[in-house]
């Protein structure tokens, strides 16, 4: 993440890699304030067994393209809404140009990254592909059970 102002929203991420038992580590990284250290990062990332990197900014959020320019492991950008509703930082993940694609989610969208890198992970690893179809099955069990709810209600007009 671009700073631990970001930690309330990348929590999220954190939560659901530690509910499927995916090992991963947390960073504060600024592309601008720290670009040495995003550097050194992006490029052993590779050679330290990292597969996916979720790479959360806010505001200018250049974090995200500057990693994915380093290396050849899939980045996936997080935009943190810091300024201007998240737009902003929306705008300055999704815009890569040519040849340096970051896969990008929804403002302030932690939780939604972290699945897309388990489904990544879960491509070569028989068990995570497993635990990620419980996890898409509990979903579609959510909203059965929301609807069934639901016809329950009991309104004057409701049909």
């Amino acid at each position: 993440m671009g700073s631990t102002s970001d930690l309330p929203v990348m929590e999220a991420a954190a939560k659901f890699l530690d509910e499927m038992q995916i090992p991963f580590e947390m960073n504060a990284l600024s592309a601008h304030r720290t670009p040495g250290k995003v550097e050194e990062f992006a490029k052993n990332a590779h050679s330290r067994g990292i597969k996916v990197i979720i790479a959360a900014a806010g505001m200018a959020a250049h974090l995200p393209g500057v990693i994915a320019a380093l290396t050849t492991i899939p980045v996936i950008g997080v935009p943190i809404k810091a300024s201007l509703e998240g737009l902003d930082s929306l705008l300055a993940i999704v815009q890569m140009p040519p040849g340096i694609p970051v896969a990008t989610v929804g403002i302030n969208g932690a939780q939604n990254a972290a699945i897309l890198a388990a489904e990544i992970l879960a491509v070569g690893d028989p068990e995570l592909h497993r635990k990620m179809l419980v996890f898409k099955e509990d979903l579609k069990k959510k909203v059965i059970n929301a609807n069934e709810e639901l016809d329950q209600l009991k309104f004057k007009y409701k049909v």
